[in-house]
């Protein structure tokens, strides 16, 4: 896999990252990587760091996948970076479309992990129910307010690196439930370096205590686990759902009302409750181009022997 294929998945997996609801982890799995990321991570372990006692570092280098971690997570970081204000603005200014768009994206995501599972059993039925109705829980969840100073900024990185990595569960979307969200991406946005710092060691301690887990469930049972993944996408439809109604507000860090709890409806009851137009044929137009958008990607990207 060449330079540019890393490094555009990683670009594509960082613009996934910044819109809550939307998952890292779905866009590497669509284009093939996500084993190689997972095997990757997990490669930090005594034996790695026993190298890097003995100086031998193009030992531990080559055995973390150093290459492809280092180029993939450069692209995340400048698909991060370059995006968080027009996706912060995007989302202030035109959410309903923006929603559509991702609406579809992950709608076909679901699809491209429904057929991984390949033996439909008992147990891999109940997987997938429970992904859903895990997903469902987390994404109709009222917004909690996380004040801890830096302790709370690590916590928040930790637990959103999971779900990060995790497809159909959003690490942005955990940072909204936590009311972090907009305090990250403002961060983000001023080059707030302590407050960066801090989350990114949560981000990496979580990162290799999770992806351990996961490694080993796919490993283990890898029909199971790709079930719940695969449940997890369909229920995470419920955040993206493009018509909201919200049921309760909180005050934001500038004094500004921000959505706590939201229920979707149909397009016709949020122009009711909410007095603007749906959009409905322009959303639907988005939802079926965010759905080709993937198979695209899967079908141009979505195998690890690609140049």
């Amino acid at each position: 896999m060449s330079f540019f294929g890393i490094f555009f998945r990683g670009m594509l997996m960082g613009a996934a990252d910044i819109v809550p609801g939307v998952s890292g982890g779905t866009i590497a799995f669509i284009t093939g990587i996500y084993d190689t990321l997972i095997d990757s991570i997990r490669s930090v372990d005594v034996a790695f760091l026993s190298k890097l006692v003995k100086f031998d570092v193009a030992g531990a280098w080559t055995h973390i996948n150093g290459g492809f971690l280092l180029t993939l997570f450069l692209g995340i970081a400048t698909s991060i970076f370059s995006l968080a204000q027009v996706v912060s603005w995007l989302l202030e200014n035109h959410p309903v479309p923006l929603w559509a768009f991702f609406f579809g994206l992950i709608l076909a995501s679901a699809g491209v992990l429904l057929v991984q599972v390949h033996r439909w059993t008992a147990a891999t039925i109940l997987n997938l129910i429970v992904g859903i109705l895990v997903a469902v829980f987390i994404a109709l969840s009222p917004v909690m307010s996380v004040d801890m100073g830096l302790a709370g900024v690590f916590l928040a990185g930790f637990l959103a690196i999971c779900a990060m990595i995790l497809p159909g569960i959003s690490g942005s979307f955990i940072l909204v439930l936590l009311g972090m969200y907009s305090t990250v991406l403002m961060a983000i946005k001023s080059l707030d370096v302590p407050f960066i710092l801090v989350f990114i060691l949560g981000a990496g301690a979580g990162l290799l205590c999770f992806s351990r887990l996961l490694h080993w469930l796919l490993h283990r049972f890898h029909q199971a686990t790709m079930a719940l993944l695969t449940g997890f996408l369909f229920g995470s439809l419920t955040a993206v759902w493009p018509w909201k109604r919200v049921l309760a507000w909180i005050e934001g860090s500038h004094g500004q009302l921000k959505p706590a709890q939201q229920l979707p409806v149909s397009p016709t009851d949020y122009q009711i409750y909410t007095g603007q137009e749906p959009q409905l044929w322009f959303c639907v137009a988005l939802m079926i181009m965010g759905f080709a958008v993937v198979w695209v990607i899967h079908a141009r990207w979505g195998s690890t022997s690609d140049k």
